[in-house]
């Protein structure tokens, strides 16, 4: 079992045991604590310390917690485990790297592993979910399967590559306003008694986060080169091109959380930690990329666009269009309206909390229209210039995560540990409001 594996199986364990005083908070009263809570400076997640023997046979992370997780909700994640993230077929989708190179598989086994692991997944979608029907939390991790949204969108372009353009101030959002409670979290962790089970659980999660294997992250250097015929200069800037692509995979899978982030704050800290790692890999690439296409002729150009076309259509034709729908100027569901209701009643914020709380909404409102405006006017055709408007994103994204961070540090870093409480309880109380109504319509009207 890899180092990583062991980690996030630890911080999984680790947030569980340490959910004290949330948990009623949730309820709607209840005390609020310190535990878990941090500052309002991005601290809060649960720390441990891991280490393990070479060859994947043993590994042990050490912890401190003190919290069970109640008996119904163990038995209901003992029984998601068994074919995490969702099912069988899913399984087998995250074994055969093949279908890894869809989106629209991708989207799904992204799809299911975030209901699987929520408490009200069974009631329908979750209002953080894109526009594609994929989510960018999943569970503990921010955008899975980034490196491969990525590459899709610079290598075949904006149809295959679209679901890189979903993620935006929704992400933010549900940064704030996590969908999970603790409890949820549990989801996530493998099962004590099967040891199989638990590498193949944690094995799905972790690819989620990143794989630097050749075989994923390599370029499908074969199908370029029958396409092009690249003379011997060109063969090997395209071998240089799929080595970086390897680098900067692995790169982003270094990147990958050690700890759970427990608070608004944390989690804020943690996408702007895998945006930074995205935003690197990107700038190692793209010299190299620049490179070989500029010792293409316009022939080969040509035969390249010509190949990123043809993987357009044959991705429509596998499945519906819905996983290649462009949803990055799309307008804003109505579950990302800012909870005012909630934040008053909640937290009952003092005088002096109030204009910082509004400058909080006003950066989110900030970075909503930030992120709106610099979506693409238009089709960009060529894989350098698709790299290049991959970047921008990113920097953009970043600069969007930044400001409604640092305008959550200066508001959390007012609160109480009962506020700060109430603060984390806004999301996964929100959820499970709507839920409820959900059911209760269901029942009223037959269906």
């Amino acid at each position: 079992m890899s180092r990583f594996n062991i980690r996030l199986a630890a911080i999984v364990l680790v947030t569980v045991l340490s959910a004290a005083g949330y948990a009623a908070a949730k309820g709607g009263g209840g005390h609020g604590g310190g535990h878990g809570h941090g500052g309002g400076h991005g601290h809060g997640g649960a720390h441990f310390r891991s280490g393990g023997h070479g060859g994947g046979h043993h590994g042990r992370a050490h912890f401190r917690g003190g919290r069970h997780i109640s008996g119904h909700r163990a038995v209901a994640a003992q029984n998601f485990r068994s074919g995490a993230p969702s099912s069988r077929a899913l399984a087998r989708s995250m074994r055969r790297t093949a279908a890894l190179h869809s989106p629209g598989m991708r989207t799904r086994i992204a799809a299911s592993a975030a209901l699987a692991g929520w408490h009200y997944g069974r009631s329908g979608s979750g209002w953080w979910r894109h526009g594609n029907g994929g989510y960018g939390w999943v569970g503990p991790l921010f955008w899975p399967f980034a490196y491969f949204d990525i590459y899709d969108y610079a290598i075949w372009g904006n149809g295959v590559g679209a679901p890189f353009w979903g993620y935006g101030y929704g992400d933010i959002y549900a940064g704030l306003f996590a969908p999970y409670d603790y409890d949820d979290l549990a989801f996530y962790l493998p099962p004590r008694a099967s040891p199989g089970g638990r590498d193949a659980a944690m094995d799905r999660l972790a690819q989620m986060c990143g794989d630097d294997s050749r075989d994923i992250a390599g370029l499908p250097i074969d199908l370029i080169q029958q396409a092009i015929e690249p003379t011997e200069t060109q063969r090997a800037a395209l071998d240089d091109l799929a080595s970086v692509s390897v680098t900067a995979a692995r790169n982003i899978k270094a990147a990958c959380p050690d700890k759970i982030a427990l608070t608004a704050p944390s989690r804020l800290a943690s996408m702007q930690q895998r945006i930074e790692a995205m935003i690197a890999a990107v700038a190692m690439v793209r010299p190299v990329l620049d490179k070989f296409y500029g010792l293409l002729n316009d022939e080969q150009k040509a035969r390249l666009n010509a190949l990123a076309e043809d993987q357009q259509r044959q991705a429509t034709a596998r499945r519906s269009n819905r996983s290649l729908v462009w949803s990055c100027d799309a307008a804003q569901p109505a579950a990302l309206q800012w909870p005012t209701e909630e934040i008053d009643a909640r937290l009952r914020p003092t005088d002096a909390q109030r204009p910082r709380l509004v400058a909080l909404q006003d950066a989110g409102a900030k970075a909503a229209e930030m992120l709106r405006t610099a979506c693409p006017a238009g089709d960009t055709v060529t894989p350098p210039a698709r790299l290049a408007a991959a970047g921008k994103r990113l920097d953009t994204m970043l600069q969007a995560i930044k400001q409604v961070r640092s305008a959550l540090d200066d508001f959390y870093g007012t609160l109480s540990d009962e506020q700060k409480a109430q603060f984390e309880a806004i999301g996964p109380r929100r959820t499970a409001d709507q839920a409820d109504t959900r059911r209760r319509h269901s029942r009223r009207y037959g269906f």
